[in-house]
Protein backbone atom coordinates (compact mmCIF):
# COMPACT_ATOMS: atom_id res chain seq x y z
CA UNK A 1 0.00 0.00 0.00
CA UNK A 2 1.40 3.37 -0.96
CA UNK A 3 1.00 6.58 0.94
CA UNK A 4 -0.79 9.30 -0.98
CA UNK A 5 0.41 12.89 -0.70
CA UNK A 6 3.73 14.53 0.04
CA UNK A 7 5.58 15.02 3.27
CA UNK A 8 5.98 18.77 2.87
CA UNK A 9 3.82 19.52 5.92
CA UNK A 10 6.07 17.43 8.13
CA UNK A 11 9.29 19.22 7.16
CA UNK A 12 7.87 22.67 6.41
CA UNK A 13 7.82 23.57 10.11
CA UNK A 14 11.62 23.49 10.19
CA UNK A 15 11.96 26.24 7.58
CA UNK A 16 9.73 28.83 9.26
CA UNK A 17 10.95 31.69 11.42
CA UNK A 18 13.69 34.31 11.50
CA UNK A 19 16.59 33.68 9.12
CA UNK A 20 18.92 36.45 10.36
CA UNK A 21 20.01 37.76 13.73
CA UNK A 22 20.39 41.29 15.03
CA UNK A 23 23.58 43.06 13.98
CA UNK A 24 24.01 40.88 10.90
CA UNK A 25 24.74 42.59 7.56
CA UNK A 26 22.42 41.61 4.70
CA UNK A 27 22.16 42.39 1.00
CA UNK A 28 19.04 43.73 -0.72
CA UNK A 29 16.51 40.97 -1.39
CA UNK A 30 17.69 38.68 1.42
CA UNK A 31 14.90 36.69 3.08
CA UNK A 32 14.57 37.76 6.73
CA UNK A 33 11.60 35.61 7.83
CA UNK A 34 9.24 33.00 6.43
CA UNK A 35 5.64 32.90 7.60
CA UNK A 36 6.38 35.68 10.07
CA UNK A 37 3.15 36.21 12.00
CA UNK A 38 5.12 37.35 15.06
CA UNK A 39 7.30 39.80 13.13
CA UNK A 40 6.19 42.91 11.25
CA UNK A 41 8.04 44.85 8.54
CA UNK A 42 9.84 47.93 9.79
CA UNK A 43 12.16 50.43 8.11
CA UNK A 44 13.60 49.25 4.75
CA UNK A 45 11.80 45.87 4.96
CA UNK A 46 9.37 44.62 2.31
CA UNK A 47 6.55 42.06 2.49
CA UNK A 48 3.86 40.92 4.90
CA UNK A 49 4.57 37.33 5.93
CA UNK A 50 7.70 36.69 3.85
CA UNK A 51 9.88 39.62 4.93
CA UNK A 52 12.78 40.61 2.65
CA UNK A 53 15.46 43.28 2.89
CA UNK A 54 14.71 46.39 0.88
CA UNK A 55 18.31 47.63 0.89
CA UNK A 56 21.78 46.57 1.96
CA UNK A 57 22.49 47.19 5.64
CA UNK A 58 22.51 45.99 9.24
CA UNK A 59 19.52 44.21 10.81
CA UNK A 60 18.07 45.40 14.13
CA UNK A 61 14.87 44.63 16.02
CA UNK A 62 12.48 46.92 17.89
CA UNK A 63 9.49 46.06 20.08
CA UNK A 64 6.32 48.06 20.47
CA UNK A 65 3.10 47.40 22.31
CA UNK A 66 0.34 46.30 19.97
CA UNK A 67 -3.33 45.58 20.50
CA UNK A 68 -4.42 43.99 23.77
CA UNK A 69 -1.00 44.67 25.42
CA UNK A 70 0.66 42.22 23.09
CA UNK A 71 4.27 43.04 22.19
CA UNK A 72 4.97 43.22 18.46
CA UNK A 73 8.51 42.84 17.10
CA UNK A 74 9.51 44.93 14.08
CA UNK A 75 12.45 43.99 11.88
CA UNK A 76 14.36 47.02 10.58
CA UNK A 77 17.43 47.58 8.44
CA UNK A 78 19.93 50.35 9.08
CA UNK A 79 21.39 51.23 5.63
CA UNK A 80 25.14 51.05 5.17
CA UNK A 81 26.88 54.40 4.84
CA UNK A 82 28.43 55.01 1.44
CA UNK A 83 31.64 56.97 1.07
Amino acid sequence: MTKVGGTTKKFYRETRGVKVSGGQTVKAGTVLTRRGDRWKPGINVLGLTLLTAGCEGEVYFTKKRGNYRRAVTFINIRPLKTK
